[in-house]
């Protein structure tokens, strides 16, 4: 399975991207979000989202500026109704935090207002996102804590203890804890004090 690729831009459009890494271009489908923070650049890291649909033989690939948008765009597929096309519509005409206010408010004609949602896939999507969302999912928890510089070492202690067996939603809460406590706390002593707490 293909996480993310790494290149530079080839072609960029506010629907695609042409990503080039070792000599092959990857087509990749991406929002308009993504379109919006991969402007101006040469180079990017995509992450990917590999869509099949076997009895049409289609493989697609759909991409990421951020883990934060993929994970988001993997919790609106995964409500019954919404294909890819119309999560990516919604990441290209709502902001990702648009999106989740949307669903923990309720607010089913914002969710309405993208085309090609209507209102049954509206309210299917806030009846069947709102928990998860308050618990955190959907979003990517290294995004929560201050910054680039902290969120690959938060990423990598978070996806140990998820790996571990514990809830995303617990893992968070812990590592929030930890690093409420002590800010530059490295992988291991993030794991262990979490460890302790859960």
């Amino acid at each position: 399975m293909i996480d993310y690729i790494k290149g530079s831009i080839a072609e960029l459009s506010p629907a695609e991207l042409i990503l080039e890494n070792n000599g092959i271009g990857f087509r990749i489908l991406i929002s308009l979000q993504t379109y919006q923070r991969l402007e101006n650049k040469k180079e990017a890291v995509i992450f990917i989202y590999h869509y099949m649909r076997e009895r049409e033989d289609i493989e697609l690939y759909y991409g990421f500026a951020t883990k934060d948008e993929r994970e988001l765009f993997e919790l609106l597929i995964s409500v019954s109704g919404i294909g890819v096309n119309s999560a990516r519509m919604m990441l290209s005409s709502l902001s990702s935090e648009e999106i989740r206010q949307a669903i923990l408010s309720e607010d089913v004609a914002r969710i309405k207002s993208v085309k090609g949602i209507g209102l049954k896939s509206a309210q299917r999507m806030v009846l069947e996102l709102k928990d998860k969302i308050v618990k955190g999912e959907g979003t990517d928890s290294s995004e929560l804590f201050g910054g680039a510089a902290r969120s690959e070492v938060v990423e990598e202690a978070t996806r140990a203890l998820i790996m571990l067996g514990f809830t995303k939603q617990a893992v968070t809460k812990a590592v929030q804890a930890v690093l409420k406590a002590k800010p530059d706390a490295k992988v291991e002593q993030i794991i262990k004090s979490a460890l302790q707490m859960m």
